[in-house]
């Protein structure tokens, strides 16, 4: 049609003219700041470019074809020159690898226009070419929208409306592409119609380009969307994906007959099970996260995101009615994409034993996970412990000397961060390795330290709540206590008027012997009773004095012999200074604890020894045994019992009463193996060393 060639020639001359001023006044009066100045200028002269030659020789020649080429690598440069313009270039090292394919593809261009020129007698083949160049440009253009959307979405508010106005040109210039190369692929022909206007098209664009550089800025600020931005790499990871599928199907025709067709159908499963295999996988996708997060944003984390989600997870049980200390690690462990971890908690020595596990049940720690020299030096420097840095020998305050055997042949141990309470170490969460493997940096060190004080507060709120429970709880065990404690003692008034009464008016002088002897015995037992309560929670002392500990052990042996069989495996003679009474109590709760988590038929060991300096009593089981976590949580908590109609103060006053002689109680515990107590207190001998000297002194006399 004529008249469109016409109206064709004078759209391009219009583009020509409007873009070649454009580029001009951009060069002459242009925002000298701005990095993409001559990018721009560039760009607008090669579409002038193109446009004179498209007007002078036609649109469909092959030098037209060839100046396209150029203009539009140009445009793909300046949208790469924007992306540069914040300043940072980490921000290019994943944008650049997108652009560069962008133009390679568009590079590729120039061999279907060589093709084209061969085959041009060719029906067949001058089709294919066809349709290959023009899937080919509209999957170009896509990739540069998805790209100049991430530019415009990322940017500072602040920068805009400085970006505004080439971000609209670039839409506009590469939506008219898309139409124009997507009707291309579907009608099998070019769209003359819009070939025509497309210098128009040109020099509507050229306008509001040009405008953009108006403003003086100099420079962007780079902020782009996370889940924008995964969801644009998922697109030109399945865009990429397309064009290979296009590529090799395309390919089948140069095969005929059942062979073309078995490997039509070989290329859809094999592409099929591709998909099935990499895209779920859990790696991929931690691996494409972890690229884009280190090379596109300034920051590691989405603070934002991950301030929310640490928020839920503390303040939300869930389904499985997970602990606090759960959840602490959990919120630890999100951060870092960690599967699992452990929180240890200080012991009364301070040393840091295993207080829970999430997901981590496998991990087998010692007692002793942690030294307290370890623990000070991360409580009194904030240390973050990385175990890779520990296992490579590197040292920053002296820890290397004080590291747990297990941590360093743990090969999923990677990180220990410590929980500071006003700067007191509340206890250490472990993280695991995460399932793509990086070095910890300064913000993850800067984060997960924030993060532990915090979690150090909710720990500690906790563990002060606990305190006021169990405070309340004793109070009303003494105001009960105050109701049995008169109780008794009208009892004990009562039964001393019986006996006076007795005394007086008893006929048979042998029924009153009796008597008399009974009451006599009740009158002491409770009084003596009365006067143990009384001394409940006053910080009495009981009196003191010389004990065998290898006799107190023979005793309890004769206590359960006929009830449970009880051995004495090792006895030494071994004199302590101490509460008599209160001791064989203690002792006496300890043994029933091992006889009731035993087999009928299963002996209790009891060990008596001395190391030098204090006398140990050990009762060992080979029970049920207990946890760690029941261990540290419950077994030594007032009211709190694992038994049927128990009290829950039984190993709780054991313990108190052995400290109470300057000992200590120490559990080992194993579920499914047993339990180990061992009580030690100081030696008669090396009494002065815990009392000092005056006490000694006063002994000795």
């Amino acid at each position: 049609m004529p008249w469109l060639a016409n109206i064709g020639s004078l759209s391009f001359l219009l583009g020509a003219l409007v873009s070649g001023l454009a580029a001009l006044w951009i060069a002459r009066s242009g925002a000298a700041e701005r990095s993409d100045r001559w990018a721009g200028v560039a760009a607008l002269a090669l579409t002038a470019n193109w446009c004179f030659a498209a007007a002078s020789f036609g649109a469909q020649q092959p030098v037209v074809a060839l100046t396209e080429v150029a203009k539009n690598l140009a445009w793909i440069y300046v949208l790469l020159r924007l992306f540069a313009n914040d300043g940072r270039d980490e921000t290019l090292r994943l944008v650049r690898p997108a652009a560069i394919v962008l133009a390679i593809v568009e590079a590729f261009q120039i061999v279907l226009v060589m093709l084209a020129l061969r085959n041009a007698n060719s029906p067949g083949a001058a089709t294919l070419v066809f349709e290959t160049s023009a899937i080919l440009r509209a999957l170009t253009v896509v990739g540069a929208l998805v790209l100049l959307h991430n530019l415009y979405v990322g940017a500072a508010l602040s920068s805009r409306r400085i970006l505004r106005w080439n971000a609209a040109a670039l839409a506009g210039m590469w939506a008219f592409s898309l139409n124009f190369y997507t009707l291309s692929y579907l009608t099998g022909e070019v769209p003359l119609e819009l070939q025509a206007i497309s210098g128009l098209a040109a020099a509507i664009i050229a306008i509001p380009f040009a405008v953009g550089f108006n403003s003086s800025a100099a420079g962007l600020e780079f902020r782009p969307s996370r889940t924008l931005t995964f969801r644009s790499l998922s697109l030109l990871v399945i865009g990429a994906y397309f064009v290979l599928m296009l590529v090799l199907a395309n390919s089948l025709d140069m095969l005929r007959g059942d062979i073309r067709a078995l490997t039509q159908v070989g290329l859809i499963l094999a592409a099929g099970a591709l998909a099935l295999i990499w895209l779920p996988s859990q790696r991929v996708r931690g691996w494409l996260r972890v690229t884009a997060v280190k090379h596109l944003f300034k920051h590691r984390y989405d603070y934002r995101n991950e301030w929310i989600r640490f928020t839920n997870t503390i303040g939300r049980t869930g389904f499985d009615e997970s602990s606090l200390q759960e959840r602490a690690i959990k919120a630890l462990a999100d951060i870092t994409d960690s599967p699992c971890g452990l929180l240890l908690l200080p012991e009364d020595d301070g040393t840091l034993g295993l207080g829970a596990h999430w997901n981590w049940p496998s991990a087998q720690l010692p007692s002793c996970a942690m030294n307290a020299d370890l623990a000070g030096i991360m409580e009194r420097e904030g240390l973050i412990l990385d175990f890779d840095e520990v296992r490579a020998g590197k040292d920053h305050h002296g820890e290397l000397d004080h590291m747990p055997a297990w941590a360093e042949a743990e090969s999923r141990a990677w990180a220990a961060v410590p929980l500071l309470h006003f700067d007191r170490l509340v206890g250490v969460v472990v993280l695991a390795r995460p399932a793509i493997e990086r070095e910890l940096d300064w913000e993850d060190f800067d984060l997960l330290g924030i993060v532990g004080r915090q979690l150090a507060s909710y720990l500690a709120e906790q563990s002060g709540q606990a305190a006021l429970s169990e405070a309340s709880r004793f109070d009303e065990f003494n105001r009960r206590m105050a109701f049995v404690m008169h109780d008794i003692k009208n009892l004990s008034s009562q039964m001393s008027l019986l006996l006076r009464n007795a005394e007086k008016h008893a006929d048979k002088p042998e029924f009153r012997k009796d008597m008399l002897v009974t009451l006599r015995n009740s009158a002491d037992k409770l009084n003596l009773l009365l006067a143990r309560l009384g001394r409940y929670g006053t910080g009495g002392r009981e009196e003191m004095q010389v004990i065998d500990l290898a006799e107190v052990s023979r005793s309890l042996v004769k206590r359960f012999d006929g009830v449970h069989p009880v051995r004495l495996s090792r006895c030494e003679d071994i004199e302590i200074i101490g509460d008599r009474d209160g001791l064989e109590q203690a002792l006496v709760h300890l043994v029933q604890n091992a006889v009731d988590a035993s087999e009928p038929d299963v002996p209790v060991m009891i060990e008596v020894f001395s190391d030098g300096i204090s006398g140990q009593c050990q009762i060992i089981d080979n029970g049920k045994g207990m946890s760690p976590v029941f261990v540290r949580n419950g077994l030594f908590k007032p009211f709190v019992s694992s038994k049927d109609g128990g009290f829950g103060i039984g190993a709780y006053e054991a313990r108190e009463t052995v400290r109470a002689m300057d000992g200590r109680l120490d559990v080992e515990s194993r579920e499914g193996l047993g339990t180990r107590f061992t009580v030690s207190l100081p030696l008669r001998s090396a009494r002065a060393i815990y009392a000092g000297p005056r006490e000694h002194i006063e002994e000795t006399v």
